[in-house]
């Protein structure tokens, strides 16, 4: 089985989940940051990650995932500075699973990343992103070790589900 980890990372976060995943799949595998992608039509099985860009998804990986062929399997990771599980994380991974719609997505994982010291800059002089501000800074200490142990159970977890794995 041929599979693609693609990844767009900012600040490294992404590329060190990207890593566990990658680590934690069979052999015939690649790793790729997104910009060296270029043929999707090899790999039977993909998985894309990015960071929560306000709230939504990097540009670098919607373009990725309008090129998607149709029924092509993919899995869909992100790292972002809210707290996990609310609507902030959430909203991107909807995003890219929309924008994937011809795709067949067989999971998605996410987990907290800590923030560019720029980025909290950035947006701490906005009242309104206050709120996400405090949620970001107690992510600095993310991905850790059990963040990592994590996405290579997603890892393991998305083979199974994939039809190519059960034949």
């Amino acid at each position: 089985m041929n599979i693609l980890v693609t990844y767009f990372s900012q600040t490294g976060n992404t590329k060190k989940i990207a890593e566990a995943i990658y680590e934690n799949l069979p052999k015939e595998k690649t790793l790729k940051p997104v910009d060296e992608v270029k043929e999707l039509d090899d790999y039977e099985i993909i998985f894309i990650g990015f960071p929560v860009h306000s709230h939504s998804v990097p540009y670098k990986i919607e373009s990725l995932l309008n090129r998607i062929p149709k029924g092509k399997q993919i899995a869909l990771f992100s790292t972002h500075g809210s707290l996990t599980g609310c609507r902030l994380s959430r909203e991107a991974l909807e995003h890219a699973v929309a924008t994937a719609a011809k795709a067949k997505v067989l999971g998605t994982f996410c987990c907290r990343g800590k923030v560019s010291h720029a980025g909290m800059e950035a947006l701490g002089r906005s009242p309104e992103h206050q709120a996400w501000i405090e949620m970001a800074a107690s992510a600095q200490m993310h991905p850790n070790q059990a963040d990592l142990q994590e996405a290579g159970h997603f890892a393991r977890w998305v083979l199974t589900l994939s039809t190519h794995h059960k034949r």
